[in-house]
């Protein structure tokens, strides 16, 4: 499975396109569909792991565990706009992701 293989898998599962990823990563349009015929820079395919949740050595082949579990989660920064969220297998929409940071919010400043 080629690298550009990868990243249109993960992202079909993350439930974002190919053109939404691109969007969150900060490239310039159609930065990763030029994959298919050419090698990514190593700080394209950082940015484009860091969206997905995953490892580099995932996207490069070198690890099939797709999953960064063991490392923590910036809730934060998953729940923000600009972050990925999701829940029993589906990403949450934006209004629920501003609902849970609103209560995670409120019960820190409550516990204050």
């Amino acid at each position: 499975m080629t690298m550009f293989d990868r990243v249109k898998k993960i992202s079909k599962k993350r439930g974002l396109s190919l053109a939404q990823l691109n969007e969150k990563a900060g490239f310039k349009p159609n930065v990763i569909y030029s994959w298919k015929t050419k090698s990514p820079s190593i700080d394209k395919v950082e940015a484009v792991a860091n969206v997905l949740g995953v490892s580099v050595d995932y996207l490069l082949g070198k690890d099939d565990k797709h999953s960064t579990t063991n490392e923590p989660v910036d809730l934060d920064k998953a729940l923000s706009e600009e972050g990925m969220a999701m829940f029993d297998g589906k990403p949450l929409s934006e209004e629920y992701k501003k609902a849970l940071l609103a209560m995670l919010r409120a019960n820190k400043n409550s516990g204050e």
